[in-house]
């Protein structure tokens, strides 16, 4: 008989998108115990036959409808307090993706709903009273994601991953916007963007006037580029 308590490994997802200029993340209104009727990040336990990865894109599916995409994902980092679920000794591998044009969730399995929120709303307390508190210690990882997608900004092309293509400079402009709380420089935005090699790529159509400058603007896709040097500075 084993002399090592229950143990689990698990894995959270926080799953960002832009929404009307804001920074927005998936939640599932958790169904079960524990932290019944609160909110959390999608996750549940690895399988004994999955990676992280694995049961990562299957728990995203199952608790709210949304397939795998062809977005970003990576590791986040490894959450290991001994108390952070009361149910057992949890090892949670989290994990960050992001895409645009994301759809509607639906709740599935063991979540009571599924919804965008405001990420800027849920961290600052700016949700009004439906303002949630997030189950287990999923506020921290949602800070650490947060600080993640921000500081990748910084020195990869990473942006480029929020836009459906072909896009336009102030679409991407405008995700430095809402993933840093305020817009770079513009000056500044498009000397980095342009004058890195591989960052975008120019297509040879235009999209369509914003009635301000009279020109329309240049159409772009993603260039095989995927770190700046030097990083671009938040504004």
């Amino acid at each position: 008989m084993s002399t090592h308590p229950p143990f689990a490994v698990a894995v959270d997802l926080a799953v960002f998108t832009v929404r009307e200029g804001a920074l927005v993340v998936l939640l599932v209104e958790r169904g079960e115990e524990p932290f019944r009727g609160s909110w959390a990040l999608p996750g549940g336990f690895v399988g004994v036959d999955e990676d992280a990865e694995t049961a990562a894109w299957r728990e995203l599916r199952e608790e709210t409808g949304v397939e795998r995409f062809d977005g970003h994902l990576e590791q986040l980092r490894t959450y290991s307090a001994p108390d952070r679920d009361p149910r057992m000794r949890v090892v949670s591998i989290a994990h960050v993706a992001l895409a645009p044009d994301l759809p509607e969730p639906a709740a599935g399995t063991d979540a009571a709903d599924a919804r965008w929120w405001v990420v800027e709303d849920l961290l600052e307390g700016d949700a009004g009273p439906e303002s949630p508190e997030l189950a287990f210690d999923h506020r921290e990882i949602l800070l650490d994601a947060r600080e993640r997608v921000r500081a990748k900004l910084e020195y990869t092309t990473l942006a480029t991953e929020f836009v459906s293509e072909p896009f336009t400079l102030p679409e991407l402009r405008r995700v430095y916007a809402a993933v840093w709380g305020t817009p770079p420089d513009l000056g500044n935005f498009r000397r980095k963007v342009l004058g890195t090699d591989g960052f975008v790529t120019p297509t040879a159509a235009i999209g369509s006037g914003d009635g301000r400058t009279g020109r329309p603007p240049l159409l772009y896709r993603r260039g095989p580029a995927r770190t700046i040097s030097p990083p671009m500075t938040r504004g």
